[in-house]
């Protein structure tokens, strides 16, 4: 039986927005996790505080959520360096970072989940804007717009990301810094300070992730639990601490879960991306871009 070919152009365009989605959610942890040796579990409820607060702007001033996203970023960045100063100094500075540190970031994610659920409630919550309701039609293809602009925005934030990493001495340091603090030491550089930096930059990749969840689907506080297991999927499936097998694994997962969705159900698409990735690590257990 052939599929026509509509419903399969369709599939891998979905796909392709949704995996773009994905690489937001996941850029972050592929730096905590992947280069900093951070079990950051926490990471999507900062993603899902991103998207209360861009409602909340939306909603009383009706500005962009995204463009909010993105005007207060610096503010996650200097979240993320608060909550870095308290994490290395009560573990990591210890050497205790492995299990208590995990249980540092677990008592993140609860109280922020719960924080939200006392102001909140239980209640989706959704914001319209004026793209929301608009799909483009090329031939037999959709491309609705609250897909599309997350996607564009994630591409270029990803992007820039991998560029900052690759092509200043600062971002080389973070990458440096998993590997050898001692060479970083006789360079003068400060480990904690670099860490802290990059750890930041994660936190503010989240809190504009965020913005795009909210524009895609409707958001309650206990929804980034679904989350944690997808971004670690993503960074792992790509290669852990590479920006490029980030993008490479969330448009896998996407497309798999796109076409899963379209042709077997939703409910089978979990599933077949978790799949796809115990496939992917028994014959290249460093993932599809890692070293």
């Amino acid at each position: 039986m052939e599929f026509p070919t509509a419903l399969v152009l369709n599939a891998i365009v979905a796909g392709l927005l949704l995996g773009g989605f994905y690489a937001a959610v996941s850029v972050g942890i592929s730096i905590s996790f992947g280069m900093l040796d951070v079990v950051n579990i926490a990471h999507p409820a900062f993603i899902i505080l991103g998207s209360y607060i861009a409602y909340i702007v939306n909603a009383r001033l009706g500005f962009d959520p995204i463009l909010v996203s993105v005007v207060l970023s610096p503010l996650f960045f200097l979240l993320g360096m608060l909550i870095y100063r308290i994490y290395y100094g009560c573990f990591e500075r210890r050497g205790q970072e492995s299990l208590r540190g995990l249980a540092f970031f677990f008592g993140i994610l609860f109280i922020t989940e719960v924080t939200l659920l006392l102001i909140f409630g239980v209640d989706y919550r959704l914001v319209e804007t004026s793209y929301s309701s608009t799909t483009l039609r090329l031939g037999p293809v959709d491309f609705p717009l609250r897909l599309v602009v997350p996607f564009v925005v994630s591409l270029a934030m990803v992007i820039g990301v991998q560029l900052f990493l690759s092509r200043t001495f600062f971002g080389r340091a973070v990458l440096a810094v998993a590997q050898d603090q001692l060479a970083l030491r006789l360079m003068a550089i400060n480990p904690f300070r670099v860490k802290e930096f990059a750890f930041a930059l994660s936190i503010a990749t989240a809190g504009v992730a965020g913005a795009f969840l909210i524009v895609i689907q409707p958001v309650q506080p206990s929804i980034g639990r679904e989350y944690i297991g997808l971004a670690f999927a993503v960074c792992v499936l790509g290669g852990l601490g590479s920006i490029w097998g980030t993008l490479l694994g969330a448009f896998i997962l996407g497309l798999a879960e796109s076409f899963t969705s379209t042709f077997f159900g939703p409910s089978w698409a979990p599933a077949v991306s978790f799949g796809i990735l115990l496939a992917a690590l028994a014959f290249r257990p460093t993932g599809l871009l890692g070293r």
